[in-house]
């Protein structure tokens, strides 16, 4: 079986502005030729969310416009797509990511676990209860976490023991120690570990976060065998 090419995209959503962020994901990955496609956390609403009432603005169902436009993309690309967005449930509202494999009808869907610093005024903890997706198709399991799960070793450990042989993270990170943590990660449970990060500036009531790019791919050796730089929008290709 050939060897799967798996693609990063990175790039800086615009805040709150999901159509404009869906057109640019489009026109990114325009004639990209890849087996995987992976996408930010919050990737079509942008991330410096202060409440609830905020993150519940853009927030949408499981089966929403926006999830109806990956499950074209996956279908159009013959590709499996893993993007974050935000999700609304009844009441709750979640940090959530997408796995859509295209020859199936229903999407995967996880929820963040660990939230990060304001993320708690504004969504949902997820359960926890953490899952791998079989593609017999492509001859791949994956395990889905998001962001600052990372953090926390546990999860690769549940993902790995499930059987995942990629663990994928949609992200928005403002710091450089998951470049540290996450190759140690695939080394201690001999998977590959797909980061895709977020680029530019969201700045609220006087407070800047930025975030750092990078986004990369490690081997089983915990070696890199793609990245991208800090600042630059890019889809980022490996076998």
């Amino acid at each position: 079986m050939k060897p799967l090419t798996l693609a990063l995209v990175q790039f800086q959503p615009k805040f709150r502005d999901i159509d404009g962020n869906l057109n640019r994901i489009q026109n990114l990955t325009d004639g990209i030729d890849a087996d995987i496609f992976l996408l930010p956390e919050l990737a079509t609403t942008g991330y410096f969310f202060l409440s609830r009432e905020e993150s519940a603005e853009v927030a949408e169902p499981a089966d929403g416009s926006t999830v109806r436009f990956f499950k074209d993309m996956a279908r159009q690309r013959g590709a499996i797509v893993i993007a974050g967005f935000a999700e609304q449930e009844d009441d709750r509202i979640y940090n959530s990511c997408i796995t859509i494999v295209p020859e199936r009808d229903e999407p995967s869907l996880y929820r963040k676990t660990h939230l990060f610093y304001k993320e708690r005024d504004c969504f949902d903890a997820g359960d926890g209860r953490f899952f791998v997706i079989d593609d017999p198709h492509r001859n791949i399991r994956i395990g889905p976490m998001i962001c600052y799960d990372w953090r926390f070793p546990e999860v690769s450990r549940i993902l790995a023991l499930k059987g995942a042989d990629l663990i994928v993270c949609p992200s928005d990170l403002v710091t450089d120690l998951w470049r540290v943590a996450m190759p140690g990660r695939a080394v201690e449970n001999k998977v590959y570990v797909a980061v895709a990060n977020r680029i530019g500036t969201e700045e609220r009531n006087g407070e800047k976060l930025t975030f750092t790019g990078r986004s990369a791919i490690f081997g089983l050796n915990g070696e890199e065998l793609a990245s991208a730089g800090r600042e630059e929008e890019t889809v980022v290709l490996a076998q």
